[in-house]
């Protein structure tokens, strides 16, 4: 069966399917509707989840091995597979023998991108729509794009007249990424309640010329000079320190998770996939990954708890100054044989 991803949330709420397929180009759609499917499947006690990133050198019989038994510790899972392209001849076989004996146990959930619509007519793939659940996502545009928006702010308690909504808009562009991302520093910078014009302007025109991912970026390649230059221009623009925190924070939990799951074995490509990190941001990450270790990482996140109490005004100090020495201890030189290679 064919859903649109607005109606995922109430498929969830009642019985689950045996199988979900997620596809389409726009990041964020799919990354929440994959979000929604898991944490759904977990509060039916599909507690269990196998990962399966394929790659030019995935194991197809692995998945089908994976299908064919049952768990090891007898909980019901959830056998979740990222895809870079459409499946290969293998990987189409192996999934559509999953839609012809899937296991009893197991959800499938299939996450790729953007399918044809002749590749929609594949064997596979109209086995999973008669078995479960298929969704392709779209970027959103015009309307649908402020429904989106005016929906995101209100789960966060805000709300916005329409001429605010085409403000955030024009902002964007489409961008859902960029739009979660506005709204978040809407709700730092004003909590809840009604916005007007003016405050979404301002926020928007704080991003005119520096933007926190700037400084995120500079900080992960480790440019010191370039990193401080930007922090001192995202404090003379008046972009309100809790944002920039936040933005540090992120990058800080999404850096300690890689490094934990690249110790434990997975591939450092296989994570950038399922972190939905663009290219731009593989090649950052990279060299933070090579950079840090994990007890540098683990300071700058006591740092960045230390800098919070700062702005709520539990602790003494200077905001500024606890951000910069955030930045600070990113860039200390290590040796090669504190680093973690990948």
């Amino acid at each position: 069966m064919k859903l649109y991803p607005e109606q995922l949330g109430q498929h969830l709420k009642g019985t689950l399917a045996r199988a979900y397929v997620l596809s389409g180009d726009e990041p964020l759609q799919l990354m929440e509707a994959a979000d929604a499917i898991r944490q759904a499947g977990k509060s039916h006690g599909y507690a269990s989840r196998e990962r399966f990133h394929v790659d030019t050198n995935f194991e197809w019989g692995t998945f089908r091995a994976a299908s064919d038994s049952y768990s090891l510790f007898g909980e019901p899972r959830i056998l979740d597979i990222h895809l870079p392209a459409k499946p290969d001849k293998p990987g189409a076989e192996a999934l559509l023998h999953f839609a012809e004996r899937p296991p009893e146990d197991a959800i499938l959930l299939v996450n790729l991108p953007k399918l044809t619509a002749a590749e929609q007519k594949a064997r596979w793939y109209q086995a999973m729509e008669r078995l479960g659940i298929v969704i392709q996502v779209w970027p959103l545009s015009g309307e649908k794009l402020l429904r989106w928006l005016d929906g995101r702010l209100n789960a966060r308690g805000l709300l916005a007249d329409q001429s605010g909504l085409r403000l955030l808009a024009a902002r964007v562009e489409g961008n859902l990424l960029a739009a979660g991302q506005e709204v978040e520093k809407l709700h730092i910078i004003y909590g809840t309640g009604q916005l007007t014009d003016d405050q979404i302007l301002k926020s928007v025109a704080d991003s005119a010329r520096y933007d926190v991912f700037d400084l995120t970026e500079q900080v992960l390649r480790g440019q010191m000079n370039k990193a401080f230059r930007v922090l001192m221009g995202l404090r003379g623009e008046g972009i309100a320190s809790a944002v920039v925190l936040w933005a540090l924070a992120r990058e800080l939990r999404l850096i300690n998770t890689i490094k934990s799951e690249l110790k434990a074995g997975a591939s450092a490509e296989s994570l950038f996939g399922k972190y939905r990190l663009w290219d731009s941001r593989k090649a950052a990450m990279s060299q933070a990954l090579q950079r840090l270790n994990q007890s540098t990482i683990h300071e700058a996140i006591l740092l960045s708890g230390r800098a919070d109490r700062i702005i709520k005004g539990m602790a003494s100090g200077d905001e500024w100054d606890a951000l910069l020495a955030i930045c600070i201890s990113l860039m200390k030189p290590q040796s090669p044989s504190n680093s973690t290679r990948h």
